[in-house]
């Protein structure tokens, strides 16, 4: 692995936040594919590797809470909903890997999830196979794109802009504790159906979009796409 960091990345759009973790993908792969860790770990490893690609200290942040009072997304509204009537009111994702603009001022604290909202440029998800004798269901995994999706949604209503990552470590050493190829598939479509980007990493597959065709992440996709999860 590459010992020192690159010189610090410009991240005050979501281009440049894709840019960021285009270059990082490589050291991404190479890494989470030399050891068998928790889903904690290899979120701790991408973190480590989107620093090597220069992303700034001050802007990456780890399962940062996002308190959206108001949601106008029908996933995060009914999330919203399930809750008793007296804790009404918003909806609390937690990202697992934000890159920020400056503008955050190196405070993703949960009181400052107005700045935090407005400033993100990318969120990233983070799913592993972790557990002995089962597979990573595709369920769990759509369930994180819509939400990815409905948190972008959120961003836009507030005049923002970010773009939603989802990012699968499947490299189990057994294959029956890898994901199936239809789900993978299943998976990867949905993502692209709500302009989720889709990173996948097995022992010996890898998906990643383009930086040309990263741009498609940043169309809103009508709400009532986000029918599934909640």
């Amino acid at each position: 692995m590459t010992s020192a960091p690159s010189a610090a990345r410009s991240l005050e759009t979501p281009a440049e936040a894709m840019a960021a973790i285009g270059a990082a993908w490589p050291l991404i792969v190479a890494d989470c594919r030399k050891v068998l860790g928790g889903e904690l770990h290899y979120q701790a490893m991408i973190y480590h590797c989107l620093r090597l690609a220069g992303v700034p200290i001050a802007q990456l942040g780890m399962n940062v809470k996002q308190w959206i009072a108001n949601p106008v997304s029908p996933l995060f509204q009914k999330a919203d909903l399930r809750k008793h009537e007296a804790f009404r009111g918003g909806f609390e994702p937690i990202p697992d890997l934000v890159l920020f603009s400056r503008q955050v001022g190196a405070d993703w604290r949960r009181r400052s999830h107005d700045n935090t909202l407005l400033t993100m440029r990318a969120a990233i998800e983070v799913k592993a196979s972790e557990r002995k004798g089962l597979r990573l269901g595709s369920g769990e995994i759509i369930a994180d794109i819509e939400k990815l999706a409905a948190h972008r949604d959120e961003v836009s209503a507030r005049g923002g802009a970010m773009i939603p990552v989802m990012m699968v470590i499947d490299t189990a050493p057994i294959d029956s504790e890898r994901m199936r190829h239809t789900a993978i598939e299943g998976c990867r479509e949905r993502a692209r159906e709500l302009g989720v980007l889709w990173f996948y990493l097995s022992p010996d597959v890898e998906q990643s979009p383009t930086i040309e065709n990263a741009a498609a992440s940043s169309i809103i996709v009508p709400a009532a796409r986000h029918g599934r999860g909640g």
